[in-house]
């Protein structure tokens, strides 16, 4: 029987989430800033219902562009939707232009997920759980996907994922997709909000977003966050905004995790840091979000939230230079991601 849509509670007293089990979502994320608890998760999109029964219509009338969901089974995009994986070619749903986008037309964000675990006490935590069946968009193999959401620290939200392969080599990488706007849902753009990303090169990209094999470095270029500076105040010079995916080569580590990003608000009173293990993250800016209404009848607007999509680099099955996306069964896929919020 298939799992019931519902939203869960996840807290520890400083930070709560609710998260959904349809995509694993997270729909809404109140952490405190230098004024209290706000709510900052440009996620919130249906945070306000008690059931989930609207999302599926949102969903598939385009309403939704990934708003807080886990996506795969492989994260951005693929070019043509077509692979060959040990002399076999394989055909995904084409979503995007002429490429498949974030796991295709039904991808993980557009399921419902099992949940496996629910814990209190010290490090409260919820863990979710999907098969996909072989065949399903197009991926070859039966994969088993966990994805736990936790709050090891008073103000610290961490992700584990993690994916194994029933039977056959399949390409997966996941990546979280949170519209993160951190002076609250409703306050318009983030092009004031500063930035510092610890990566010294991007995979440029070809006029359909593709990588073009490249690795280049950002000095000197409107790329270039090694320093903090504010979103907006290059972003005209990158036309159409940020969609670009980091090398992540030059942060510090801590506990196996590299320094991804440091997101920071206009005003100053609430920073997240993002510490990972992946690769490479998409720095997106919201170009494609044009009138979405959200909760409590915001309207999203282009350039309202900036996503930092911490996974494997775009188009990596098809790029034998970039890092090996290619899960093999008896392996396990594994993928982390630690919020750090501070006022």
């Amino acid at each position: 029987m298939a799992a019931e849509p519902k939203i869960l509670e996840l807290s520890n007293g400083r930070i709560t989430a609710r998260i959904a089990n349809w995509g694993a979502t997270i729909t809404s994320l109140l952490v405190p800033d230098a004024h209290g608890p706000r709510r900052i998760s440009r996620a919130s999109l249906l945070s306000n219902v008690d059931t989930l029964h609207l999302f599926d219509c949102v969903v598939q009338e385009g309403m939704a562009p990934y708003f807080g969901c886990i996506v795969g089974r492989v994260a951005n995009r693929i070019k043509n939707g077509k692979f060959t994986l040990n002399g076999v070619e394989y055909s995904l749903p084409v979503n995007n232009g002429p490429n498949s986008l974030h796991g295709g037309l039904k991808g993980f964000d557009k399921v419902v997920w099992d949940v496996v675990e629910q814990k209190d006490g010290q490090c409260p935590s919820i863990t979710f759980q999907y098969h996909s069946k072989d065949g399903e968009e197009g991926y070859p193999g039966d994969v088993t996907v966990r994805a736990t959401y936790s709050l090891p620290e008073a103000t610290t939200l961490r992700l584990d994922m993690e994916a194994t392969p029933d039977n056959k080599a399949t390409p997966i990488s996941l990546a979280q997709h949170t519209y993160w706007n951190l002076a609250g849902h409703d306050s318009g753009d983030i092009l004031t909000h500063s930035i510092q990303i610890w990566g010294e090169h991007i995979t440029p990209i070809d006029e359909n977003t593709i990588p073009t094999g490249e690795i280049m470095p950002v000095e000197g270029t409107p790329f270039d966050f090694t320093t903090e500076h504010k979103i907006g105040e290059r972003i005209n010079d990158v036309p159409g905004g940020y969609d670009h995916n980091y090398v992540l080569d030059s942060g510090d580590e801590k506990n196996g995790l590299k320094h991804a990003a440091k997101l920071r608000d206009p005003s100053g009173s609430r920073t997240l840091d993002l510490w990972t293990d992946a690769p490479g993250m998409q720095f997106y800016t919201a170009n494609y979000v044009d009138g979405i209404t959200g909760k409590g009848g915001a309207v999203y607007e282009k350039h309202a939230g900036a996503c930092l999509e911490t996974q494997g680099f775009p188009d990596a099955i098809n790029r034998p230079s970039f890092p090996s996306v290619v899960v093999k069964p008896g392996d396990k896929y594994k993928h982390t991601m630690l919020f750090e919020f501070s006022a």
